[in-house]
């Protein structure tokens, strides 16, 4: 299954299989690089001022980055580095880890869904279920040894993924009762009503592009989950988001994590908080790593508006409905087509 893999080779074409309709490409010269993602520092003395900040994001963004968000930025580089390890194995160690069935709990895929999509996406990416940690990660890859065991300089024995992804998970439950705040319901709303949390991870590895403008990493879509929390490589951007109509690159300050709403908020919060398009683009230069972490609804609680939020002259803009429903409409689609949420509109 190593050809499967676009990490397993240079490539000083694209194949046929990746290259784009005209009309379907990314046409990189159109997109603002000057623009800025909303910025919350955490760390602020003013409270009020964080969940205001957040609040306002997610209804104007759907992203935004985070500072003094209290995840180690030696274990995030670490994390890094034990990703792009892990992509540089060679590629009969990869092969095994192979699989395109999206039902696997681990798994090394490429693509999104190289069974039924017929233009492919410039993406390797390693899969792994996070939670609970004692459950999945015995069954996580045991090379390369970086993946699983701190290095010497981290004067620690827990391992590089488990402990991020505890750190990681922590900050998303810190960001869901901001959120809670911010559209005027109780601290522990989301948390308490989205259940005891799937969390997964997509380790994202795009090689260098020999023709970027021809193909995606990924093309323009929602995340089907709660929250995503992105790692991005500090050195290579490559996430852009719709906004007003027109891209823009979301550039990584230091030491930051970029987040972003899923459907699931959006759903939650009756529409006033925004999952927004968005896309990885590739580079012709070198590659790019991103760590993307998501908390995701367990698959039988019932999601629909905040019954705070629907009053008489707030409807209720979508329908309630499990995550399991939700998700299957999601994978039986093609990634870039309308919103998924639009299926489940009240009207």
């Amino acid at each position: 299954m190593a050809d499967q893999l676009i990490s397993t080779a240079v490539h000083d074409e694209l194949p046929e299989s990746y290259v784009r309709p005209e009309s379907q490409r990314p046409r990189l010269d159109e997109v603002v690089s000057g623009a800025q993602i909303p910025v919350v520092d955490l760390a602020d003395p003013d409270p009020a001022a964080v969940v205001a900040g957040i609040g306002e994001a997610c209804a104007t963004h759907g992203f935004f980055q985070v500072l003094n968000h209290g995840v180690p930025a030696e274990l995030m580089g670490a994390m890094l580095a034990a990703a792009y390890e892990f992509f540089r194995l060679p590629a009969e160690e990869k092969a095994k880890l192979y699989s395109d069935d999206p039902a696997k709990k681990m798994r090394l895929s490429t693509s999104f869904n190289v069974r039924k999509e017929t233009v492919h996406n410039w993406r390797d990416y390693l899969r792994l279920h996070c939670h609970p940690l004692h459950k999945y990660a015995p069954d996580w890859p045991a090379n390369p040894p970086s993946f699983r065991c701190c290095p010497p300089t981290h004067h620690c024995t827990r391992e590089v993924v488990s402990s991020y992804c505890t750190e990681v998970r922590a900050l998303g439950f810190r960001l869901y009762a901001a959120i809670s705040q911010s559209l005027g319901l109780e601290d522990d709303y989301v948390k308490k009503t989205l259940g005891d949390q799937e969390q997964h991870m997509a380790v994202n590895f795009y090689p260098r592009c020999p023709a970027p403008e021809l193909t995606y990493g990924l093309p323009a879509h929602t995340d089907p989950n709660a929250l995503t929390i992105l790692l991005m490589d500090q050195q290579v951007a490559g996430l852009q988001v719709l906004h007003h109509g027109r891209w823009i690159a979301v550039n990584p300050r230091p030491n930051a994590l970029v987040i972003n709403i899923g459907d699931q908020l959006q759903a939650l919060s009756n529409g006033r908080y925004r999952s927004v398009w968005h896309r990885a683009v590739v580079n012709a230069d070198r590659p790019r790593m991103s760590v993307a972490s998501f908390l995701c609804p367990c698959n039988d609680v019932l999601i629909g508006p905040a019954a705070k939020l629907v009053a008489e002259g707030s409807p209720a803009v979508y329908r309630d409905y499990t995550y399991a429903e939700y998700y299957a409409k999601f994978w039986s689609r093609n990634l870039d087509q309308e919103h998924c949420l639009e299926l489940f509109r009240t009207a």
